[in-house]
């Protein structure tokens, strides 16, 4: 008998069986009971979601003989004949393989074939975003005026590719990554029916390194049980797939924080020769960080052992949130610099005693609790053994001191908009937009200004559409008015800035088309 992977073996069958989408299988459900069926839909979001599994079920349930409360009954000719793949007038295509101006003809003429068996002939295009430009023109035309008989239901990771005309065709359904807890109650009844033994702390961490990815989960499962054992714990899987053990990622982070070259990188020595991922490792390590500042912030423990929270606990009250997010970004462009270079394990090497001599942030934390405590030496009178005292506390300040602060109009509430990103969860955005303040350029913009400096890593995760949306939204509703958001730090010409917003208000205010090219 031929083996299935987890996966492919535990795919849901019905809208029901998918977990952390009931946004999206709601409203499917209602327009199949409803009759009121569209003709194009696309399905968007990461990895491992459901977008295909979706696809596959309301195709069935869309044709099946004896629907149930717009779920397919799986029971019928056409269900079975679907699931085994032998139905024709469900027709499943990879764009990444078939992307090309001939596989979008035969679909255009082989629409106008009525279906064998089934009520609907439905094409599902995965990876639609790699079709070529004269693909999607091939395919416009059909995606807006289909047969009855026809419907077209695309996916994609990439929504950003698809040409406009596409996406203006078609009903948009975001799939979001599923939670934690959802992908651990599904990893539950997996293992149940495979008569697989995983401790809770195990599932916890396949969860977390899935990142929302249900098949992901799934894989890595599968991966645990292949050598015939299916008893599974955190061990196991860190030992799988490479990951090091938490305490010699607490001793580097300590190492670092302590500017301790020798204890840093004989731990990572040690690492290394245990044969783990030099990749794995970083992220481990970045995510250990992360993991930090989130207990430091708001108390949060993860998926840590209480003996593994004591150690967080120790670390974190030995070091700044600023330092613990600067670490952050050192890291990250480290990670970048490693991809970048055929001698990984030096770059690797380099940046981290790099780290461990960094001063800069540590350097300005004492000088500012230098400063701090003169002022309260001054208000409190006691400065009668040094006339200079006021002198020295000048120039402990003028040792900090930065290049003066963009001019902007400053803009009140932005602080309450941050902390409800970290309210949200949504801790990439609240991390990132730490330290910072918003102010006016014109009617139309704003800026985010970076004293500290706006780092590439930073720029890329705010840059993201969805980042950059949401944070207008909020700037929009607090302006009351709709606005546009632009990143700068102490080193942006503020009088170019200007200019260039004046030129693009002018151009969107008397509908004139520009194109800026930057020499």
């Amino acid at each position: 008998m031929n083996y299935t992977a987890l996966y492919r073996k535990f795919r849901p069958k019905t809208f029901g069986e998918m977990v952390g989408q009931e946004h999206i299988t709601r409203t499917l459900k209602n327009q199949i009971k409803a009759n009121r069926i569209g003709h194009a839909y696309l399905f968007n979001g990461g990895r491992g979601t459901g977008k295909t599994s979706a696809a596959k079920i309301m195709a069935r349930a869309i044709n099946c003989l004896n629907p149930k409360d717009g779920e397919p009954c799986n029971e019928c000719e056409i269900c079975k004949g679907a699931l085994s793949g032998s139905l024709t007038d469900i027709v499943e295509m990879d764009a990444a393989s078939n992307n090309s101006v001939e596989d979008i003809r035969s679909i255009r003429e082989e629409v106008n074939f009525l279906p064998t068996v089934a009520k609907y002939r439905v094409y599902i295009i995965d990876e639609v975003h790699m079709l070529s430009i004269g693909a999607f023109n091939a395919l416009l035309k059909t995606l807006e005026e289909p047969p009855e008989h026809v419907k077209f239901i695309l996916a994609t990771t990439e929504p950003q590719k698809l040409p406009a005309t596409i996406l203006s065709r078609c009903q948009r359904f975001d799939f979001k990554k599923i939670s934690n807890e959802d992908i651990i109650k599904r990893l539950e009844i997996v293992c149940k029916e495979s008569g697989i033994e995983a401790e809770k702390d195990a599932l916890n961490t396949i969860a977390v390194l899935s990142e929302g990815a249900m098949r992901d989960a799934l894989s890595i499962l599968e991966r645990c049980i292949q050598d015939g054992d299916t008893k599974i714990n955190n061990n196991k899987i860190k030992e799988l797939v490479g990951i090091p053990q938490t305490y010699l990622i607490n001793k580097v982070i300590k190492g670092v924080i302590e500017k301790n070259i020798d204890e840093t990188l004989n731990t990572i020595e040690e690492i290394l020769k245990d044969g783990k991922d030099l990749q794995n490792t970083l992220w481990e390590i970045i995510k250990y960080v992360k993991d930090i500042l989130l207990f430091k912030t708001s108390g949060n423990k993860g998926i840590y052992s209480e003996k593994e929270i004591a150690q967080i606990e120790e670390v974190s009250q030995n070091v700044s949130k600023e330092k613990l997010v600067n670490l952050i970004y050192n890291l990250s462009e480290l990670e970048n610099d490693m991809k970048k270079s055929s001698q990984k394990i030096i770059i690797f090497q380099a940046g981290i005693i790099k780290l461990c001599t960094d001063v800069s942030v540590d350097g300005i934390e004492e000088l500012k609790n230098k400063i701090n405590n003169l002022e309260k030496m001054i208000k409190e009178g006691n400065f009668t053994q040094n006339n200079n005292l006021a002198v020295i506390a000048q120039k402990a300040e003028n040792k900090i001191e930065e290049k003066p602060a963009i001019r902007l109009k400053p803009i009140k509430g932005w602080n309450d908009i941050i902390e409800n990103f970290k309210t949200q969860g949504k801790i990439m955005l609240y991390t990132n937009l730490m330290n910072t303040s918003l102010g006016e350029v014109n009617d139309l913009t704003v800026a985010i200004e970076f004293k500290n400096g706006l780092t590439q890593f930073a720029k890329t995760v705010l840059e993201k559409p969805e980042n950059m949306q949401e944070i207008e939204k909020q700037v929009s509703i607090l302006k009351g008015k709709e606005m546009r958001v632009k990143l700068i730090d102490k080193n942006t010409d503020l009088s170019k800035l200007h200019i260039d917003n004046g030129i693009e208000n002018f151009a969107q205010k008397n509908d004139v088309n520009l194109d800026v090219i930057d020499e």
